[in-house]
């Protein structure tokens, strides 16, 4: 389908770039949710900050787009999904 943006109104441009940004946003969510759904609560769980070492931990929670991770020192981080690592996955 191709769409002739020159003839369409400033009117018609705003409603397909809300509808745009409404659909990049739904796909976002289904991938994140997806990812989220790889892990299970209470599964031991790792993930590396930039300029950091790994950090290990047990998942509590899943959030709308991040998971919440208790580390093995007590701290408490949300993490997005994509950045989890089975912990038997990664050598600390």
């Amino acid at each position: 389908m191709r769409i002739d943006l020159e003839k369409m109104s400033e009117q018609e441009l705003t409603d397909l770039n809300n509808r745009i940004v409404a659909r990049i946003k739904f796909l976002r969510g289904q991938r994140i949710h997806r990812e989220m759904l790889k892990f299970g609560i209470g599964e031991r769980v790792a993930f590396k900050p930039e300029g950091d070492h790994w950090i290990t931990g047990v998942l509590t929670k899943y959030n709308r787009k991040t998971v919440t991770v208790i580390t093995d020192t007590g701290e408490r981080w949300n993490v997005a999904p994509g950045f989890l690592l089975r912990a038997s996955e990664v050598e600390t």
